[in-house]
């Protein structure tokens, strides 16, 4: 799906030059073992008091790749598009880049644990994301990430399953089933901003586009969906009650300003810029979520 180009000004911060990546990933192979004790060992966030919106926002916020397709350039793609496309060999250097500056990968749950109770991350935690159910998170981004032992949050728009350079639905549910997790990114990517409710549940989108791909990816998976992608980023103060009336925890834009009243449902991520060498990346980084 083609993305619209206010998402990208964060591509400002692009720097000629690369930054030394020294650290040693020898922690790298524990991640996963340390990282995910945090969350089954903090408080059940279906009893525990969640910390208001203050306190919430004054937390450090974590950093969050956003990434789309992950293939080479060819000569039809626009200058535009190719933010949203990470050429592979440019794609595996972010991934290294990261596993040898030390960062952790961790997943929805334990950024809702942090956010909301104050639960411990593990040493330079950072969540890789994924939109839009191409096929090439599956051939090439997944088992780069499994070299490093990362885990990643997958936004599915279930309509693509199934068909041609789309992941299959029993590619999403290898995914799932290894530990990743799988989030909603609607029916077909239509902007959330311009839903509406109707008498006919066939023409409600808030039905056709969360409601009901949300109780297929339920099925598939066997697990609860509780974290949800805008279409483009795009969202606005009128449809944050909304969302959360759909027992969503939480949901992600791209590089605007949170929501002060409502952040864990306007939590911001950043670009994997097919643009960005990985020195470029992790400046960006470090520059976006000081």
């Amino acid at each position: 799906m083609k993305k619209l180009p206010g998402r990208f000004l964060w591509s400002l911060f692009i720097l000629v030059g690369s930054v030394a990546c020294n650290q040693s990933s020898k922690n790298q192979q524990s991640a996963t073992t340390d990282t995910s004790t945090t969350a089954a060992t903090s408080s059940n966030p279906n009893t525990a008091k969640i910390a208001d919106a203050a306190t919430i926002m004054a937390r450090k916020e974590v950093p969050i790749l956003c990434y789309h397709q992950i293939r080479n350039w060819t000569a039809r793609d626009s200058k535009r598009a190719k933010d949203d496309i990470c050429p592979t060999d440019r794609f595996k250097s972010h991934i290294k880049m990261l596993a040898d500056s030390g960062y952790h990968s961790i997943l929805p749950d334990q950024l809702y644990a942090y956010l909301t109770q104050g639960a411990a991350l593990p040493s330079k935690p950072i969540m890789i994301t994924f939109d839009d159910t191409d096929l090439d998170q599956y051939t090439v981004a997944y088992p780069e990430l499994k070299k490093y032992n990362f885990k990643a949050l997958y936004f599915i728009m279930t309509v693509s399953m199934n068909h041609r350079r789309y992941m299959s639905k029993a590619q999403v549910k290898t995914l799932s089933d290894e530990g990743n997790v799988i989030g909603s990114h609607t029916y077909d990517h239509k902007m959330v901003v311009k839903y509406a409710h109707n008498p006919d549940p066939k023409m409600d989108d808030w039905i056709v586009q969360v409601d009901k791909p949300t109780e297929a990816l339920e099925k598939l998976t066997g697990k609860k969906l509780e974290y949800f992608a805008y279409p483009y980023g795009l969202w606005n103060t009128a449809i944050l009650p909304e969302l959360q009336k759909h027992h969503f925890k939480a949901a992600f834009q791209l590089a605007e300003k949170r929501d002060p009243q409502n952040p864990l449902f306007t939590i911001r991520r950043i670009i994997g810029s097919g643009y960005w060498s990985a020195g470029n990346l992790n400046h960006a980084i470090k520059k976006s979520f000081k």
